[in-house]
């Protein structure tokens, strides 16, 4: 199955110049949504760790269905704001200024070996903050896995010391 051929592109989208994909054409065909997640679990076959570290919203989407086919644990990372109790966060700069994203202080344990999952990779901002979130909490991200990665924007070079995966690059 080609993915690439089911995922919509809308030019100028949210601006001029922007090609926007749009994965709700995979998300509704159930047949299509199971092929990305197969692909995505491919590439953590064989890989030690012990926790999926996902983002909201989309990066949920992908994130809960792959801790639970492989047997692993799931831990959200979140706008500010959005996590009741003790929480470590972080800034990361958006296109039109920063964001902060947090993760409860205590749901990576020390030497714990965690995947951080998304649906796309661009300039690298959210996944790199996770990233460092999980390492000051002790943990160690042993890999990334992208469902669509952005040539070209940075992303990959923000993350040139982690095992980086994409399953579609444009």
């Amino acid at each position: 199955m080609d993915l690439k051929q089911i995922i919509r592109t809308f030019p100028d989208y949210p601006s001029k110049g922007i090609m926007f994909r749009d994965i709700t054409t995979i998300l509704k065909d159930p047949k299509a949504l199971n092929h990305a997640l197969d692909q995505m679990a491919e590439q953590l076959e064989g890989l030690d760790f012990d926790l999926i570290v996902a983002p909201e919203s989309r990066g949920f989407i992908f994130g809960v269905p792959l801790a639970s086919r492989l047997s692993k644990g799931f831990v959200p990372a979140r706008k500010k704001g959005k996590l009741p109790g003790a929480v470590t966060k972080g800034e990361y700069t958006l296109e039109y200024g920063t964001d902060i994203i947090e993760i409860h202080t205590d749901a990576v344990e020390h030497g714990q070996k965690v995947v951080l999952v998304d649906d796309l990779l661009a300039t690298g901002g959210t996944a790199k903050c996770i990233c460092d979130i999980v390492t000051e909490l002790g943990g160690a991200v042993v890999r990334t896995v992208f469902l669509i990665e952005l040539d070209g924007l940075g992303g990959r070079e923000a993350l040139a010391d982690i095992d980086t995966k994409a399953i579609l690059t444009y």
